[in-house]
């Protein structure tokens, strides 16, 4: 398979994640990337140094896709800020709730894993995390400004409380292999931004 060169290195970072994703960081060898991909090992290395800064580049794209949907998602486009953040749960628990490897974040899947393996990796993930819990924050500023949620939320701890709830709940659904804890996960949300059925 050939690719044009501006695309081999996403090929490649796409290629990985979706192996990556169904056997972790730790197992999965170069080659099995490469000869996924159908590309030769120079490809790899003009591209990424190691295996390590190929993990760091994939998490910076993950995030880099992730927050532009988010974006996206939490845009003021007449809905309230409390319909648009709980969008944003319920497309959490369609995602996570599955148990299928493809369809799994990966901060999920790997942010344990590649955390104790590179502090550049961990450093990236962080930074990631913080970028998805700095936007949920502003979403309830503006809920609290148009009403829809609770006068008493304090932004930055119900945001922070609430990313780490769902990732909680997202583990214990690896764990189970059903999406009771994300349900409850999502109960407890509905009851903290006050969301009428």
């Amino acid at each position: 398979m050939k690719h044009d060169m501006p695309d081999t290195k996403q090929h490649i970072l796409d290629t990985g994640e979706a192996i990556i994703l169904g056997k972790g960081f730790a197992a999965v060898g170069l080659a099995e990337i490469l000869t996924a991909a159908g590309v030769p090992k120079g490809s790899f290395y003009h591209y990424f140094k190691s295996k390590e800064q190929f993990g760091n580049e994939l998490f910076e794209h993950y995030f880099s896709n992730y927050l532009t949907w988010l974006d996206a998602l939490f845009l003021d486009d007449g809905r309230s800020a409390q319909t648009r953040l709980m969008a944003y749960w319920q497309s959490w628990l369609s995602t996570q709730g599955t148990c299928r490897s493809e369809e799994q974040c990966l901060v999920v899947k790997l942010s344990a894993e590649v955390s104790d393996l590179s502090e550049p990796i961990r450093d990236t993930i962080r930074s990631g995390t913080d970028r998805v819990v700095a936007r949920l924050a502003k979403l309830i500023e503006a809920g609290l400004a148009d009403g829809s949620l609770p006068a008493v939320l304090e932004p930055a701890h119900t945001a922070a409380m609430l990313y780490q709830l769902w990732l909680g709940a997202s583990l214990l659904t690896k764990i189970r292999r059903d999406d009771s804890a994300l349900q409850t996960a999502l109960t407890a949300t509905r009851a903290m931004l006050n969301v009428s059925d």
